[in-house]
């Protein structure tokens, strides 16, 4: 079977890796835009579907290959669902992960509820104007706790508690995350619709 090239809308080499070790099996070759001198797309709406299909069309339409794009973040129930796609730049463009977490610890202050979950919209295009991209999104519930607990992960994974686990998304070991994430979730879902579909 040939290798189909596939092109991702992220230079983030810990997705890239992620990506290209699940979808190996299925015969992909997984490249970053930035292999591609792809700049990034504009990223203007509310919802992570909505941004995941917008970058996705945007490096397919620039590759003129398939492409996969991810676009994800944290929801606080007791917020309305904020952070949501702004969960990157919650704390300004300039804020590092740091200042978002100390924004989202100093919103929920006053709030009982301390419910979130990750989202992660996955979208997968043959090509720019595809009538039928495979979408799908997943959630990982948790709570918000004050203070950071473990080394690994990256952006609110210090705070995001798991009761099930009693630990936080920063103290799972990267095979056990993957099991659990919502970006796991993801990809295991994307799979399986990729067998359905062949």
């Amino acid at each position: 079977m040939s290798v189909q090239k596939l092109v991702l809308a992220s230079n983030n080499p810990g997705k890239l890796r992620e990506f290209q070790a699940l979808l190996a099996p299925l015969h992909f070759e997984v490249i970053p835009q930035g292999d591609l001198a792809i700049p990034s797309a504009v990223e203007p709406y509310y919802t992570f579907v909505e941004n995941a299909l917008a970058k996705a069309r945007h490096v397919s339409a620039a590759s003129g290959l398939p492409a996969l794009a991810d676009d994800s973040g944290i929801c606080a129930d007791a917020l309305q669902g904020e952070p949501g796609v702004f969960s990157a730049r919650y704390a300004g463009k300039d804020g590092d992960d740091s200042a978002n977490n100390q924004k989202l610890i100093n919103a929920l202050s006053s709030q009982s509820d301390r419910g979130a979950h990750y989202v992660c919209a996955l979208v997968m295009v043959q090509s720019a104007n595809d009538p039928e991209p495979l979408i799908v999104q997943t959630r990982w519930h948790g709570t918000i706790i004050d203070q950071a607990k473990g080394q690994n992960g990256f952006g609110y994974d210090p705070h995001f508690y798991l009761p099930k686990l009693n630990k936080t998304a920063a103290e799972l070991e990267p095979e056990e995350k993957n099991l659990v994430s919502h970006r796991g979730q993801a990809l295991r879902e994307l799979i399986l619709q990729l067998k359905n579909r062949a």
